[in-house]
Order: C-alpha cells, then structure tokens, then sequence
C-alpha cells in the first residue's frame, strides 16, 4: 500500500514512516477494508515504522 502512495517502486518504501504516508495508510486501510478506524495517540505514535503499523493495523482490525 506505501509503494502506491507515489507511485514508488516496493523497494523505494523505507522502513521509518511520515506523518503523510502514516495518514494516507490508514485512509487506505479504512477503504479497503470498509472500516473506520479509531486509533488513539498511542497507537499513531507506535506506528513510526513499516513493522509497527502493521503490528498496530492488525490489532485495530481484529478488534472489529
């Protein structure tokens, strides 16, 4: 999903996480999936890298 945010090729995509690429995730995730997210502070500042957002991403999804 990162590597479309630009239209970047997969291995263009660093691990560390922008607050634009960060929002645009989770847009990208709550219209895929239909959902809406509700993330706390916490949960947005774990999601500083590649790793930890999906850690957090899959959490917040089997919650629903």
């Amino acid at each position: 999903m990162l590597a479309s945010y630009g239209n970047r090729p997969v291995e263009a995509v660093a691990e560390r996480i922008d607050s634009l690429e960060l929002a645009w995730l989770v847009h990208q995730v709550e219209q895929r999936y239909d959902v809406e997210l509700d993330l706390s502070d916490e949960s947005l500042g774990r999601m500083s890298t590649v790793d930890n957002a999906v850690d957090v991403l899959r959490e917040a999804l089997a919650g629903i």
